[in-house]
């Protein structure tokens, strides 16, 4: 891993994720979790302070960089939460079939190298009517922003550590065997609308 990936990619993430609008979106989906929580992609512990403590019985963090983890650590001291963290060895989640009762997952689908595996593996630890939370950026429906997104994408990884911008958030989802709940989408303000297309709400497992 390079200098670039280990110090400062993480510290240009945190500060992405980190705007007011994202910050807003966050609160769209975040306080609904409860019970038996797994968090994909922790991060620096953006979503902490959206958390209801009273609601969230345990919250397992799934966040692999150690430079991640402790940015997130003032996050961590304040939120009176204490997230038990995973690894992830290989391909498959360090958790029992139908364990968790909630999955949240914001800006982590655009990174997953292989997003139908993780799927599989997220509905696999789901019990059964248990929900996935998510807010994702995506492939936006306007042809003009959709052929940019094309041509950034390639780039646009290589410096935003693997970020894809044109994946179908909504068809990714339902092609892993979730029905949706809820599901809204729209451009996000004061954001480039090449990377600005959200996707959120809710899905369970059927």
């Amino acid at each position: 891993m390079g200098l670039y990936q280990r110090y400062l990619l993480p510290r240009l993430i945190q500060c992405a994720c980190g705007s007011r609008v994202v910050d807003r979106q966050r609160r769209k989906v975040v306080p609904l979790a409860q019970g038996e929580v797994l968090e994909i992609g922790f991060g620096s512990g953006l979503n902490l302070p959206h958390y209801r403590p009273g609601q969230v019985e345990t919250l397992w963090a799934l966040e692999p960089s150690a430079e991640m983890r402790a940015l997130a650590a003032p996050r961590v001291a304040a939120s009176g939460l204490k997230p038990r963290w995973l690894d992830l060895p290989g391909e498959a989640l360090p958790l029992p079939d139908a364990s968790v009762d909630c999955v949240v997952m914001t800006y982590t689908l655009c990174t997953i190298p292989d997003a139908g595996a993780a799927l599989a593996q997220l509905k696999r630890v789901l019990r059964p009517g248990g929900r996935l939370l998510f807010c994702e950026h995506g492939a936006a429906p306007d042809a003009g922003v959709r052929r940019w997104q094309d041509r950034l994408d390639g780039p646009w990884g290589r410096i935003a550590g693997g970020c894809h911008l044109n994946r179908e958030v909504a068809p990714l989802i339902a092609s892993g065997g979730f029905r949706f709940d809820a599901l809204q989408s729209g451009y996000l303000p004061k954001t480039p609308r090449f990377a600005g297309y959200n996707t959120w709400g809710c899905a369970r497992v059927p």
